[in-house]
């Protein structure tokens, strides 16, 4: 079993969602997880949510042999990276930045663009951004991605004391 598939095998069978994994430098394995869709109302991940799946992907590098010097399970953060299909069809209506790997003609062959990302069409990704003359709507594929993530969005009114 390749390591990203044990790695992603685990937190999905403890009920959390595999956002991104990196083998760093110097033997550092980084582990970033989220709540499912179907559990996002639990709200964010806890420093209690990494600390479980840390201590069960110990077990598992353990039992499987795997080589690393050191774990690193945390949250995606606020700006949580946008890799796969599923993520634009959760996040629709948010807030992103998309950085294409070309520019695209008829939008000013700009490649980084901020705005709202709209619901998908199939396969075609969609966001509203800001220019010059007003609003427009920017259609692309994931194939046209280099990096998306989202825009961090935080309320200190929403905070009880």
């Amino acid at each position: 079993m390749q390591l990203l598939e044990l790695i992603e095998t685990t937190v999905v069978g403890m009920g959390y969602e595999l956002v991104e994994f990196e083998k760093a430098a110097r033997g550092v394995l980084r582990v970033y997880i989220d709540f499912t869709p179907e559990n996002a109302e639990q709200g964010q991940i806890t420093v209690e949510d990494c600390e479980k799946v840390t201590h069960q992907l110990l077990h598992v590098l353990t039992v499987e042999n795997v080589v690393y010097e050191r774990l690193e399970v945390s949250s995606p953060g606020l700006d949580r990276p946008l890799k796969k299909l599923a993520d634009y069809v959760r996040f629709a209506g948010k807030e992103a930045i998309v950085k294409l790997r070309v520019p695209m003609p008829g939008a000013a062959h700009r490649k980084s663009f901020q705005g709202v990302l709209g619901e998908p069409d199939g396969e075609n990704l969609k966001i509203e951004f800001e220019t010059k003359d007003g609003s427009a709507l920017l259609d692309f594929t994931l194939a046209d991605v280099d990096k998306a993530h989202l825009v961090p969005q935080v309320d200190f009114r929403s905070r009880k004391a």
